[in-house]
């Protein structure tokens, strides 16, 4: 007599791979023709300092320049703004869309007060790089101490 293990997770996995898909074809059905927005703080920033600078590094891939704004307002705040275009596929349809688009901006404060009139930004290969140097007053100063 074969006789077969009942396992009551057998259908379980099954049904919830059917449900996970049900619900990313919900999902992907609300949101067509809807704007897409950008999710979490865009764009995704590294910034780091030396005793010379601070220094930003930005990832705008697909970015037009033409539409990209820099600002440094109040000697330490940061402000990139600006839009990305959606790359529209002329005859295909969309299974996925995870990069974002639209307009953005971001604002940063700064650790220290930087000059704006030194400020260097280029644009390699869809990363912002940004050279802030430092004001004078926020570079730091050996004191000489004197003994009596």
């Amino acid at each position: 007599m074969l006789t077969a293990r009942w396992d009551p997770f057998s259908d379980l996995w099954g049904r919830m791979e059917q449900l996970h898909n049900e619900m990313n074809r919900l999902f992907n059905r609300m949101s067509d023709g809807l704007t897409r927005s950008w999710v979490g703080a865009f764009p995704a920033v590294n910034a780091w300092e030396d005793d010379e600078a601070v220094y930003l590094e930005a990832e705008l891939p697909g970015l037009d320049l033409s539409k990209l704004e820099i600002f440094v307002t109040g000697g330490n705040q940061l402000t990139l703004q600006g839009e990305r275009q959606p790359n529209v596929p002329a005859d295909g349809v969309w299974h996925r869309q995870e990069r974002g688009f639209g307009k953005f901006a971001r604002v940063l404060t700064l650790p220290v007060p930087v000059d704006a009139d030194k400020v260097d930004a280029r644009f390699e290969h869809g990363v912002l790089r940004i050279k802030l140097p430092k004001s004078e007053t926020a570079k730091p100063r050996r004191i000489a101490v004197k003994a009596d």
